[in-house]
């Protein structure tokens, strides 16, 4: 099956949990056509098999040029047209100060957070530029990057991943300007602290998560965060949500 009549045609980057996970559920509940990514080629299939035609998956590392080439291709050669909205999710966390985060695994997620980021946005923006020049006004076409709160207020106990996030944000900003005029929407999601599998791959600890949710909790969820960029991408194409900055209600700074 084509699903050539699908809303949209996204593709969500590290799909298989989190953030990513809840926005591929959503997208395809909305009628949309979804190419997820991700490393996890065991979870990307259960997801083909239960979210059905309308989900494809292509394993893969989202900083290798190579899988965000084909990322954009099998969208087109399994739904018949070219993806009109990205999701830049994939990302890593690292937990410390400056003077204390494990430097030896920043190469690998400044590769990914910042490097990952980078290539997806090239290629879309390149593909969405010539697109809209007969879809605009008509269609909308969208980039949304997934930053953090943490990109926008310097976080004492994550300050090198944000770091990153900093990085995600001033990429963002700068290829708004650039293809915004010509008719593609480029969006910066921020999330606070979600409750999801990230807390583990940035090594944040169980007491820390636990003071987490004892300051600043109920958390949001990752569904909450979906939520959020389905409010920005359903929006009328001449209108442009260009940052949006989501916390848990009690979560004061950052």
């Amino acid at each position: 099956m084509q699903h050539s009549d699908a809303k949209r045609v996204a593709i969500v980057t590290g799909a298989s949990s989190g953030i990513g996970e809840a926005t591929a559920r959503r997208f395809v509940r909305e009628g949309f056509a979804v190419v997820g990514n991700a490393r996890n080629g065991r979870k990307l299939k259960e997801l083909e098999q239960e979210l059905g035609t309308a989900f494809c998956a292509v394993e893969g590392d989202a900083s290798d040029l190579r899988t965000v080439e084909s990322l954009f291709s099998e969208a087109k050669r399994r739904f018949g047209r070219e993806a009109d909205l990205v999701v830049a999710n994939a990302g890593r966390g690292l937990g410390g100060s400056v003077s204390e985060a494990d430097l030896s695994r920043f190469e690998e997620i400044l590769k990914l957070n910042v490097m990952g980021v980078l290539a997806l946005m090239q290629e879309a923006s390149k593909r969405m530029v010539e697109m809209q020049k007969s879809g605009f006004p008509a269609k909308p076409a969208d980039i949304v990057a997934i930053g953090s709160v943490v990109g926008r207020h310097i976080s004492p106990f994550s300050a090198v991943y944000g770091s990153t996030k900093f990085a995600v944000h001033a990429l963002t900003e700068g290829l708004r300007r650039e293809i915004g005029p010509k008719g593609v929407r480029v969006t910066l999601v921020e999330p606070g602290i979600v409750l999801s599998g990230f807390q583990d791959g940035a090594g944040y600890g169980e007491a820390q998560v636990k003071r987490f949710e004892e300051n600043f909790g109920p958390l949001a969820l990752p569904e909450d965060i979906a939520n959020a960029i389905f409010f920005v991408v359903s929006q009328p194409s001449h209108v442009h949500v260009s940052d949006i900055l989501i916390r848990p209600t009690r979560q004061d700074y950052p």
